[in-house]
C-alpha cells in the first residue's frame, strides 16, 4: 500500500509515515541513551528483556506535518505489522483531538514538573508513567490505569471501542513501549508521537531546539 501519509513496505519490514524516512530506531535509542533505549524494550506479556535493539526489524519512521487522517486499513497494517498504530507528527496528534482522541504522557513526575506538559483540556490529556521515578521501574498499573481513564474519558463501553490515543514521552521511546501495551490490552488505534515532547539533541546535546511538540509550536505550559 502506498499513500500520501504511509508506506508499509512488509517486505524488509520498514514502516514510513509521511514523505521521508529518517534514521534508524537504532540510531535514534542510541542517541536517547541507555535508560530510553533498553528499559523500554521489554515484552508486556512476560515482563522480561525482549531482542536486542541491534536484531530487531528496521523500523524508520518520519511523520510529516500533514494532519490528513489515515485510513483504517493503513492503520490495521501498521498494528499487524508493528504492534501499534505507528508513528505520527505532534501536529497529527494534536489535530486528531478535535474528535474524541486523547494523547497520554507516560513520562515522569519529574519531568512534568520541570520540562512541561501539553496545554490540554483534561478530556483529551492523560498522564500516568510508564517508569515510576526515580528508580525508573516499569509502573505496574500502568495499563490498569490508562485504560480505565481512557474508556471514562471517551464513553467506550470496551478497549475495542475506544477513540484514537496517541502516547507521548520526552523523544518517542518509551512512548512507542506505551502505545505497543495498550494495544496488547485490546485499544486497535494506540500510536506513538515521533519525536515526543522534547525531540532529538541538537549539536550542543540541547533538546527542545531540533523537533518535537515544543518545537511545533504546540500549546504547552511549565508543570
Amino acid at each position: 500500500m502506498l499513500t500520501q501519509d504511509v508506506i508499509l513496505a512488509q517486505e524488509n519490514r520498514r514502516v514510513i509515515v509521511g514523505e521521508s524516512a529518517c534514521r534508524s530506531t537504532q540510531e535514534k535509542c542510541a542517541n536517547d541513551g541507555a535508560a530510553e533505549m533498553w528499559i523500554e524494550m521489554t515484552d508486556t506479556k512476560t515482563n522480561t528483556p525482549s531482542t536486542p535493539l541491534a536484531d530487531t526489524p528496521n523500523l524508520s519512521s518520519q511523520a510529516s506535518n500533514s494532519t490528513d487522517r489515515l485510513s483504517e486499513s493503513a492503520i490495521q497494517d501498521a498494528v499487524n505489522l508493528m504492534g501499534y498504530a505507528g508513528d505520527v507528527a505532534a501536529p497529527y496528534a494534536y489535530a486528531a483531538l478535535s474528535g474524541q482522541a486523547v494523547i497520554v504522557d507516560v513520562r515522569t513526575i519529574a519531568e512534568w514538573n520541570f520540562v512541561g506538559l501539553p496545554a490540554l483540556s483534561p478530556e483529551q490529556l492523560v498522564v500516568c508513567e510508564w517508569q515510576a521515578y526515580p528508580d525508573m521501574q516499569r509502573n505496574p498499573g500502568f495499563v490498569a490505569k490508562v485504560s480505565e481513564e481512557i474508556l471514562a474519558r471517551s464513553n467506550a463501553e470496551a478497549p475495542a471501542d475506544a477513540p484514537e490515543v496517541y502516547f507521548l514521552c520526552r523523544s518517542g521511546a518509551r512512548s512507542r513501549s506505551a502505545a505497543m501495551a495498550m494495544t496488547q490490552a485490546g485499544f486497535p488505534k494506540c500510536f506513538n508521537i515521533q519525536n515526543g515532547f522534547e525531540g532529538d539533541p541538537d549539536s550542543d546535546g540541547h533538546r527542545g531546539t531540533v523537533n518535537g511538540w515544543k518545537v511545533d509550536g504546540l500549546p504547552w505550559r511549565q508543570g
